[in-house]
């Protein structure tokens, strides 16, 4: 099997960006030949190159363009990933938005870039944890991924022994788990109040009832500073004034003219819109779509 040719390399790196926001620098060459592999082979193509080509003949939405970028995403995940996340919403962020949403009784989480589930059920499980998925709470935790494939098996909630065993702690897996013969099911409890749906951040959030919190974790370390912008404006858009945005350890805090002020709680930041006072307001392009010309999405 050839290797890409430069020209072909950039071809990729252009449909992807505009697909996911994905930025493939230049010294990734061996792990996009890796990952196309699969697709080369499920497609019955003999190379890299002819894959490339057959990408060309089709339009830029077609289901193998999907694919493409699906094959290309990361979905390494864990339950309970960066464990002082979730330790900050049991003891503080929890309370707090319970206290203000006592007359409602509702609570409503968005978890975006949520890949095989682990992320919005180990949110549930915090959540059946303080009593509130039996307590008379209308809870309603959105899971979204742009990854069709990746819905689907977060939808059966199964996981092998390898990912039961990622985060969780032996109590929990024991409450919330049942064995099968070839992995591991979560209660429908938990599964109950979790609803999966395909979305491209890359694309305008349908407009819902605003959310309260936002699980945005270890995906915008992939993009570029103009998708930052435009994504985290949809962001804005969706959240209640009170309500936070909980980014990854490792990507960088928004900018004041994102919109966010930055609050530190334990060992974890948590990000809280700027009220409308402090004249900070989100440019109208950005929050419509990302700009579609030159290097960025």
């Amino acid at each position: 099997m050839m290797s890409l040719l430069p020209d072909d390399f950039a071809y990729l790196r252009q449909r992807v960006l505009r697909r996911s926001g994905l930025v493939l620098e230049p010294d990734t060459y061996a792990l996009v030949e890796t990952r196309l592999t699969p697709l080369m082979r499920e497609e019955r193509l003999p190379g890299l190159s002819a894959l490339v080509a057959r990408l060309r003949s089709q339009p830029e939405g077609s289901p193998l363009h999907q694919r493409l970028a699906e094959a290309l995403a990361n979905h390494e995940t864990a339950f309970f990933r960066d464990a002082p996340v979730f330790e900050a919403l049991r003891t503080t962020v929890l309370p707090g938005l319970l206290a203000k949403r006592v007359r409602t009784r509702t609570l409503r989480i968005w978890c975006a870039a949520c890949a095989y589930g682990q992320e919005p059920y180990s949110v549930a499980m915090t959540l059946a944890e303080a009593g509130l998925l039996i307590t008379g709470w209308t809870v309603r935790i959105l899971a979204t991924d742009f990854s069709t494939r990746a819905i689907v098996r977060a939808c059966e909630a199964r996981y092998d022994a390898k990912e039961i065993h990622r985060g969780l702690t032996p109590q929990l897996r024991q409450r919330y788990f049942h064995q099968e013969r070839d992995g591991w099911r979560l209660s429908e409890q938990v599964r109950k109040p979790v609803e999966f749906r395909p979305l491209n951040l890359m694309d305008d959030v349908p407009r819902e009832a605003p959310v309260d919190l936002v699980f945005l974790r270890n995906v915008m370390i992939y993009w570029d500073a103009p998708t930052r912008r435009a994504v985290l404006a949809r962001v804005r858009r969706m959240l209640h004034a009170d309500g936070y945005l909980v980014l990854g350890a490792a990507e960088a805090s928004p900018l004041v003219e994102d919109g966010f002020t930055r609050h530190l709680i334990g060992q974890t930041s948590w990000y809280r819109p700027t009220p409308a006072a402090s004249g900070v307001s989100v440019p109208v392009e950005d929050a419509r779509r990302p700009p579609r010309s030159g290097a960025t999405p």
